[in-house]
Order: C-alpha cells, then structure tokens, then sequence
C-alpha cells in the first residue's frame, strides 16, 4: 500500500524526523512516498534508509521538489 508525506517547507532534518514517525506507522512492505524541497535531502534520505534498513526505491527531482519513495523493511 502506498502512502504520502509532505515535507515540502522544511528544512533538514525535519523531513527526515517526520519520515522516521510516518514510516514506524505502516506495515512491512508499504511504500511511503515523501515530498521535500531541502537541498540536504537526497542525501539525508539516502544515510536514513542505509541507517534503518528501509529500502529507498527512487529518488526523483522536479521543479525544486524532491520525491523519494521508500519501502519499509520488518
């Protein structure tokens, strides 16, 4: 199941911390799709997931708005 965040606003590490309370909320295997404009978040999603096993499925740019989307693992 698919599911959204909008982190569009706020600034590193926000976006992270609220990915980190949304994600803990879905079950194995759902995808959370993440909306941020920080500059610093492709960079902090990316040590996030290496740091809590989620897997990042993609990282696009579009527009000054970043989307990331991210399976949760266990």
């Amino acid at each position: 199941m698919d599911h959204h965040l909008d982190a569009r606003g706020l600034k590193c590490p926000l976006p992270v911390l609220r990915t980190n309370t949304a994600i803990r909320a879905l079950a194995p295997g759902d995808i959370l799709a993440i909306e941020a404009t920080d500059a610093a978040a492709p960079e902090e999603f990316r040590a996030f997931c290496e740091t809590t096993g989620h897997e990042l499925l993609s990282t696009a740019a579009a527009g000054g708005v970043f989307t990331f989307r991210i399976r949760r693992v266990g």
